[in-house]
């Protein structure tokens, strides 16, 4: 950026009282707003967290604008967003009539709602490999998607993809794909689970910002990030060695192949109104939760036209594997189990069964209405055992 320089002494001090009165007098005259009510009117600026590699795209379908393009044509590895490109690739040119197979149907489901990566390394397999990048890359007008680098064929996460582009496969979804075609890819990204198949909690970015109805794809991809620890069970389930998360030491390239990743893609708001691509690398050696944490204050400072944001405060997280409980007790078995120093939104919070954790005891539990239930305050990054900003729960 470039800046004039300042005005120097007395005379310097003269020339701006005369140019702001001047500009006082230009505003008051043409009904423009005041400096203040413009700032106001102005949509925040993308606000990307110290040391993180962002690309953002947020495009308002409503007016056909984007309301926010940071590094927009720089290419990520997609890691899991490219399961979008899998399976538009399969269901291209099938007619409105067809009926996608019984066998395809519990693939491709399993795939766009829980990021199932088993489906991807068939469908991969099967048609192609990097000529299902080539040929949607033709069929889309994408200009910053390209196939794995040479001597990674069968890495699909490694696909180059940017955020326009991701842009771009979205407005065909809803826009120009064939009704059956949308409704299905839509629908499922709609029911995408909160623990997907590598039992990594996959609601972070979009699905943690906003209020639904959205619909997301998720990616995730990084030798820094532990087992994933979603679920029911309270128990880490070892992350599989598949395409998506492979750490194979990697070629100097163009796109990095090795910092972690974590990708949020998808619509917020009724009518799929604002489409939303935000595609980030995290320093080496970040944690899940941390990454988790980064994208998602990064996704909430974006002007979204007809996103709503949850009610609730924002509070960070210590320990691992703080279990999310039905109820403020440990009784009954763990909902599931949150990344390790995750941010989360907490609702209420009520008293409950008194937990220890040495030197410190707390008998306050908070409610995290994105989960559905609640976990000791004990966990919640607070010197006080009850939050102050935060109000009861009904009836407690």
């Amino acid at each position: 950026m470039h800046r004039t320089a300042r005005l120097r002494g007395t005379a310097g001090h003269v020339w701006r009282t005369l140019l702001a009165s001047a500009a006082a007098l230009l505003i008051l005259s043409s009904g423009a707003a005041t400096p203040a009510t413009a700032a106001a009117q102005a949509p925040a600026a993308a606000q990307i967290p110290e040391g993180v590699t962002a690309g953002v795209a947020v495009f308002d379908r409503q007016t056909g604008t984007f309301t926010e393009q940071v590094n927009a044509g720089t290419p990520f590895r997609s890691a899991s967003v490219v399961k979008l490109l899998l399976t538009l690739d399969f269901l291209w040119n099938r007619g409105p009539s067809y009926v996608i197979p019984a066998a395809d149907r519990a693939r491709l489901e399993p795939m766009l709602r829980s990021s199932d990566d088993d489906a991807a390394d068939y469908y991969w397999s099967n048609y192609g490999g990097s000529a299902i990048i080539d040929r949607m890359v033709s069929r889309l007008g994408l200009t910053d998607t390209a196939g794995p680098p040479v001597g990674y064929p069968g890495f699909w996460g490694y696909t180059a993809l940017s955020a326009r582009d991701t842009v771009k496969i979205y407005r065909y979804i809803l826009d120009t794909a064939p009704a059956p075609v949308r409704d299905f890819v839509m629908g499922n990204l709609r029911q995408s689970t909160r623990c997907a198949s590598d039992d990594f909690d996959q609601h972070f970015g979009i699905a943690g910002a906003f209020d639904r109805p959205w619909a997301v794809k998720q990616g995730w991809a990084g030798s820094s990030y532990p087992e994933g620890t979603c679920g029911s069970t309270g128990t880490a389930a070892a992350t599989r060695a598949t395409s998506d998360a492979r750490t194979a030491a990697a070629p100097a390239a163009d796109v990095n192949l090795t910092r972690p990743a974590l990708h949020t893609t998808g619509t917020v708001g009724a009518g799929d109104r604002t489409i939303v691509a935000v595609l980030t690398l995290h320093p080496d050696g970040t944690s899940y939760g941390k990454a988790y944490t980064d994208i998602g204050r990064l996704t909430r400072s974006l002007n979204v036209p007809g996103g709503v944001r949850p009610t609730g405060k924002w509070y960070g997280t210590w320990s691992e594997h703080v279990n999310v409980r039905r109820d403020p007790s440990t009784a009954n078995p763990p909902m599931t189990q949150l990344p390790a120093g995750v941010e989360v939104l907490v609702g209420c919070q009520k008293q409950g069964q008194t937990v220890s954790v040495p030197p410190y005891t707390n008998d306050w539990w908070a409610y995290l209405p994105q989960y559905g239930g609640y976990i000791s305050n004990i966990y919640i990054s607070s010197p006080d055992n009850r939050l102050p900003d935060v109000p009861n729960c009904a009836g407690s």
